[in-house]
């Protein structure tokens, strides 16, 4: 179980949080096709090692964060407010 320091509530467990997706990926392209925006949602690579991802508080304080997690170990290295999405 991974225990997650939320920048406003404390570490918590992670029971608390959902998963919200890659916090690296651009979906604001309005350029592209359909397929291209499609495929660039569901055909993406599964990195091993140090990955930014988005979650979101739901039992908590409700804020979206942005947590840099190793897919590998699930060692977290960072945690901070997702400030461009978050209330």
């Amino acid at each position: 179980m991974l225990l997650i320091s939320c920048p406003i509530c404390g570490p918590r467990s992670e029971d608390e949080f959902a998963f919200g997706g890659d916090a690296t990926l651009d979906t604001q392209k309005e350029d592209s096709s359909t397929e291209l925006f499609a495929d660039k949602l569901f055909l993406r690579a599964n990195p091993k090692g140090w990955h930014k991802e988005l979650w979101t508080h739901r039992y908590g304080c409700r804020r979206w964060l942005i947590i840099e997690r190793h897919t590998v170990t699930h060692q977290i290295r960072s945690v901070s407010l997702a400030t461009a999405i978050s209330h």
